[in-house]
């Protein structure tokens, strides 16, 4: 009974190994046609194994069980076909989920490896932060240079280095990525941990910051990168700093020629009422013709120099903004001949033939007639005084596209193409203080730019060394020009003297233009 028994369990325990072989046999053919590249996992044949033990196991059960409800001759075939039914689709499905769960953990492996990598490539200080600002990785490419000069920036560190002044920037910069935003971008002052010679003890630097969020649009996570801007910092505040000196350069400048002119015209006017009577012989006659020529040459050099301050002042009033225009319809034609009647003589003395063209039917121009005078002044005059004997100087006026175009020429002595750029400013002429036999201040042609700007109108100049000069402005014709560059003077608002820059001037915003008599406008600049 016991060899018998030895036996039946020898028997069985042959069949099992031989199903199992069995198994593995088909499910390995099976597997390797499914699998693509040929490979059986040792994973997939013990899903297969245990599958198929359930299955011989529920092969028996099954018909049986069903033969208590119906016939056996319909519960062993149903049975059957339910059993192989389900370990067809429990083997699909296991070895399916079996193969997808590896790719995932190989993707997010991948995932995980491409962040690591971007973490210590990225430039700067890569900072991980939570919605709540707390840094929770901290990498980067210049890491070890950023770390440093500062201590430890996990958790509250960082915000705990930021400038008292700047953290609320960076309080609202992770609220408004909390909010929706996508990025943000600020600059902070971050305390060195330790000051040593001449290290300032904050480090500018600018924080790139970069929502992630997850499926639902909730923010999870904040990328900060930290990168050094003490240098641009540095820049722009030496730039400011130029600025403002060149600025407060300039307004002392102003002040210095108002206030020169204002305190020089006033003996001047003494000194020429002084030589007039003189001349005039009006208080005893003159002893002799040096007496006269002396008193001559007094009045002369005082009208010369009070014609320079009266430049000079104006000049500083166009820079200050403090220049008045009173825009008026007038005749350009007579403007023209008042300047040939005033210059005539000073042209014939040097052997000069001065003369003008005026378009038939011109007009009356909209500008301030005092100005233009001046500007037509300025210009032949300095034509007159470059020109040689035998020269000849000449003044066109015509209309073009709305334009008042003024025109003066000479044919002396002519300008090089490098000094034409310098031409114009303050106190340049174009000979230097050593070679230059023409007397002047080198403000004529500053002043003439000045007044032309004033009116909205252009300023050109063409000339060659040896051929002569020409200069041509162009001023809008109805001074329409004007109003663009120009406020509405207040005539209640208190005056400044000396006057003060145009940017410093506070232009009240409720200021009412007040009404003017006639056709005539005050302007200020």
């Amino acid at each position: 009974m016991t060899v018998l028994t030895g036996c039946s369990v020898r028997v069985l325990s042959d069949m099992a190994v031989g199903a199992v072989a069995f198994v593995d046999r088909v499910s390995g053919s099976w597997l390797s046609g499914t699998s693509g590249n040929g490979e059986v996992r040792a994973q997939e044949l013990t899903i297969l194994r245990r599958l198929a033990l359930a299955s011989s196991v529920a092969l028996f059960a099954v018909p049986a069980g069903l033969s208590f409800i119906t016939s056996p001759a319909v519960a062993l075939p149903a049975g059957v076909a339910t059993v192989c039914a389900a370990f067809l689709f429990s083997a699909v499905g296991s070895i399916a989920l079996s193969r997808q769960r590896p790719a995932s953990q190989s993707a997010e492996a991948v995932i995980v490896e491409h962040r690591d990598l971007m973490l210590e490539a990225a430039f700067g200080l890569v900072l991980l932060l939570d919605p709540q600002g707390n840094v929770t990785t901290v990498g980067g490419r210049d890491r070890p240079e950023f770390l440093s000069w500062m201590r430890d920036p996990t958790g509250r560190g960082l915000i705990e280095q930021i400038h008292v002044s700047d953290r609320i920037v960076f309080l609202q910069a992770i609220d408004a990525l909390r909010q929706g935003g996508d990025a943000f971008c600020v600059d902070l002052r971050l305390e060195r941990s330790a000051v040593i010679g001449s290290d300032q003890q904050f480090v500018h630097v600018r924080v790139e910051l970069t929502a992630r969020r997850d499926a639902e649009g909730r923010l999870t996570a904040i990328v900060g990168q930290l990168r050094d801007i003490s240098q641009d910092q540095q820049l722009r505040e030496d730039a400011a700093r130029k600025t403002a000196e060149a600025e407060s350069a300039n307004d002392a400048k102003s002040r210095f020629l108002a206030a020169v002119s204002h305190e020089l015209r006033t003996p001047l006017n003494a000194i020429l009422g002084f030589s007039d009577i003189l001349s005039g012989e009006y208080f005893g006659k003159l002893e002799n013709n040096r007496q006269r020529e002396y008193v001559s040459l007094i009045r002369q050099s005082g009208a010369h120099l009070l014609s320079v301050v009266n430049t000079m002042l104006d000049m500083s009033k166009i820079e200050a903004g403090r220049y008045e225009l009173l825009m008026e319809a007038f005749s350009i034609e007579d403007s023209i001949a008042t300047c040939e009647a005033m210059l005539a003589l000073q042209a014939k003395e040097k052997g000069l033939t001065l003369s003008s063209r005026v378009q038939r039917g011109l007009g009356d121009i909209v500008a301030d007639q005092r100005a233009i005078q001046q500007i037509l002044i300025n210009l032949v005059g300095n034509a007159i005084k470059f020109t040689d004997a035998g020269g000849a100087v000449t003044v066109d006026a015509a209309l073009a596209d709305g334009m008042l175009k003024l025109s003066v020429g000479d044919t002396g002595i002519g300008i090089a193409s490098e000094r034409l750029a310098s031409l114009g400013q303050p106190f340049v002429q174009i000979q230097n203080d050593y070679t230059r036999r023409y007397a002047g201040t080198g403000l004529g042609l500053s002043l003439v730019k000045g007044l032309v700007a004033l009116h909205g109108g252009s300023f050109n100049i063409a000339s060659s060394p040896g051929e002569g000069t020409v200069i041509t402005i162009l001023i809008p014709f109805d001074g329409s020009g004007v109003t663009a560059v120009q406020q509405p003077v207040d005539v209640n608002r208190p005056v400044d003297f000396p006057p003060r820059l145009k940017h410093t001037v506070e232009i009240s915003e409720g200021r009412k233009e007040e009404g003017m008599d006639g056709a005539a406008k005050a302007k200020i600049a």
